[in-house]
């Protein structure tokens, strides 16, 4: 049965009080708050229709009525018009995210200030290594037999490893090393370099091609074999804010599922660019987080998605303000990504 406008008005009505006052909706303070045109009376039997499509239930026997996971999602899907952000919201977001000195500091700075603004938990995964490219590769001595290789890849993240050399290196040869390297995977996305550093060694002088081996093994343990993601995670206790009734009577499975950093990945990660999930109570796939949604999406300098970062609160939540929020945000971090 397809619901008719006034039903749809009605939905929305609910979904916005109970969010707003935690307490179950009743048809007379929906008439006293809104203005929905129609009787006490209308509003009880569109009410009735609501609960009987799965929209809305009664969790016990007051006489009000709070949103189910279907309902949220149809408000989500066809209710919601996503809340544009004050300018002052803006200049707040682009004055602390500006003055970040680092990769680490962005996603710090980011990983707050979502937390702060949605008032959820906030997760923000690292610009993965997978997706990223090389800037530069540095070869510092730190003896006339080991070097500090620093590998800066174009999203901002630095990787360092510790070079042993099979015997003692002059400083010229490592200027020469350092320039062949960089010749050959400086702008190279790091997926594509094995090969290169491959060819690396096999270009290499006899005299020279021991050292070129011990410095392609740990380019390739840098560049290629880091599979580990890291990620950022903000606000755990505003959890507690609206009560664990929220998270359907205990708030342990939830942030059990928070120390999962496999889970928090698949939570944040495989976005398109400029696309924003949504998924609401059973639609997460992961059981322990079944009584919470999450919103998320991608980030990265231009059309490149080089991340993902989202929040993760209860079933109510205010959806509009919170997708907003988590794309403007995500637009930001991408500027700021773009101009280093």
């Amino acid at each position: 049965m397809s619901l008719d406008d006034r039903k749809l008005e009605v939905l929305r009505a609910i979904v916005e009080d109970y969010v707003e006052t935690q307490e179950p909706v009743g048809s007379k303070s929906l008439v006293e708050r809104h203005q929905l045109g129609v009787s006490p009376a209308t509003v009880r039997n569109d009410m009735a229709v609501l609960e009987e499509e799965g929209y809305i239930r009664q969790p016990h026997t007051s006489a009000g009525r709070v949103p189910t996971d279907a309902g949220y999602r149809l408000f989500v899907d066809r209710l919601s018009k996503v809340k544009p952000l004050t300018p002052a919201e803006r200049r707040a977001i682009e004055r602390f995210l500006i003055g970040a000195v680092d990769l680490d500091d962005v996603v710090h700075r980011t990983v707050r200030l979502l937390a702060q603004l949605t008032r959820q938990v906030a997760v923000v995964q690292y610009p993965s290594l997978a997706r990223s490219s090389v800037r530069h590769l540095e070869l510092v001595p730190i003896s006339t037999t080991r070097l500090m290789l620093v590998m800066i890849a174009d999203t901002g993240r630095v990787e360092q490893r510790l070079v042993e050399l099979p015997g003692p290196v002059p400083a010229d040869d490592v200027t020469d090393l350092r320039r062949r390297v960089n010749e050959k995977l400086a702008g190279q996305r790091l997926s594509d370099t094995p090969p290169l550093v491959q060819g690396l060694v096999d270009e290499c002088a006899p005299g020279s091609r021991a050292t070129m081996a011990c410095l392609a093994s740990v380019l390739l343990e840098t560049l290629v074999e880091r599979s580990e993601e890291r990620l950022a995670l903000a606000g755990t206790a505003n959890l507690t804010r609206g009560g664990v009734l929220d998270f359907q009577g205990t708030l342990r499975p939830v942030l059990e599922a928070l120390e999962e950093e496999v889970i928090l990945l698949k939570l944040i990660g495989d976005l398109e660019p400029s696309m924003t999930r949504v998924r609401i109570g059973d639609e997460n796939k992961i059981d322990n987080l079944r009584s919470a949604s999450v919103v998320s999406t991608g980030y990265g300098p231009g059309a490149t998605i080089v991340g993902g970062l989202g929040v993760l609160g209860p079933t109510r939540m205010d959806y509009p303000g919170t997708i907003a929020t988590v794309r403007a945000v995500a637009r930001y971090v991408g500027d700021l990504l773009a101009q280093n």
